[in-house]
């Protein structure tokens, strides 16, 4: 029997940042997200000659060894080690396993989409698949999160693992001790749409280390920088600003509404932008899109345009000049699913 699991990529339109801890526990955080028809696969199939074998196929990065209850944290595709540890100690009495995992993503690490949580979210549904844990989707979210976060120390919110899990538009609200509530959007069709026609994605070509800018804009908040801090409050606003929009069909109040957040998003911590992204984000205006942001948080990776009407092919031939890839988005409404094949 084979295994599987996908979950969704996500692209942020408001909030971003605000799920970040301790933002979120003193403020209260909100975001805007919506997940993208770009997944990360997950592929168990069990063995039985006492091997563990892991195999990150995007990547090239492929590891084998004997079955064992811990597996080592030393850079070697350490997130499908550490959901399997936690896998084992959570779940499985502390016995190993023997199996062979398969991953793919269809974006890069580093994208601004989300990619790193959405792998954790599509290991741990793939192993619930396996062993048929009774988990629910604030379960799932949750474990994916102590997982990247709290067992591996990775720097990083709380959002893209409630997207990755949930999928779809979602309201998310994050508060202190964990506390996460997630209120999926009930968005006319023709909304839909119209959105997943005028929101343009751009990949600049070049990753980035999202951990040092998130490090950078909690140490701010925990320094008490009122200019930093006044930023996360705009950006808070901004997700409010963008439920009310999209719920409603003001949809050309979009690209004000990320332009908005976009100007604040700069002021959370140095690294967010850089004199290319800027000259990006200025020459797609130029060409008519209303709006924009950097996807994740800040420094490369994904950029996103707001171009009403037909202006997303003047947008998408400036950007060409910048050696870079355009890419339409379609909206999915299912989160992380698995299933068995023989």
């Amino acid at each position: 029997m084979i295994y599987r699991s996908k979950a969704p990529l996500r692209i942020g339109l408001a909030g971003g940042g605000t799920d970040v801890s301790p933002y979120s526990d003193l403020h209260g955080g909100a975001i805007l997200n919506a997940t993208i028809d770009m997944y990360a696969y997950a592929t168990i199939v069990p063995r039985s000659d006492g091997k563990i074998v892991m195999n990150a196929m995007d990547r090239r990065e492929r590891i084998q060894m004997d079955m064992q209850a811990r597996l080592p944290i030393n850079g070697e595709l350490d997130l499908l080690k550490g959901v399997y540890n936690r896998i084992v100690k959570d779940f499985n009495h502390n016995a190993p396993m023997s199996f062979e995992l398969n991953t793919y993503v269809d974006a890069p690490a580093g994208s601004g989409l989300g990619s790193s949580s959405t792998l954790v979210v599509a290991i741990v549904g793939a192993f619930a698949e396996w062993m048929s844990l009774p988990l629910g989707e604030y379960d799932i979210a949750q474990l994916a999160y102590d997982i990247e976060r709290r067992d591996l120390n990775f720097a990083g919110g709380k959002q893209d693992q409630y997207a990755a899990t949930f999928g779809g538009f979602n309201f998310m609200e994050f508060f202190a001790d964990d506390k996460v509530i997630v209120n999926p959007l009930r968005i006319r069709s023709k909304y839909l749409n119209e959105l997943s026609n005028n929101v343009l994605l751009y990949y600049t070509g070049t990753s980035r280390l999202s951990s040092t800018i998130i490090e950078a804009q909690s140490s701010n908040v925990s320094e008490k920088k009122e200019k930093s801090i006044e930023a996360m409050h705009k950006l808070k606003e901004q997700a409010y600003m963008m439920k009310e929009a999209i719920l409603k069909g003001e949809l050309d109040r979009i690209g004000d509404i990320l332009d908005f957040g976009w100007k604040f998003k700069k002021q959370t911590a140095s690294g967010v932008t850089s004199p290319i992204i800027d000259e990006i984000y200025e020459a797609a205006l130029r060409a008519g899109a209303t709006g924009g942001k950097i996807s994740g948080a800040g420094g490369g990776g994904f950029m996103m345009f707001y171009c009403p009407g037909v202006s997303r092919y003047a947008v998408i031939d400036v950007l060409k000049s910048f050696g870079g890839e355009t890419h339409d988005v379609e909206f999915g409404k299912l989160g992380v699913t698995s299933w068995n094949s023989k």
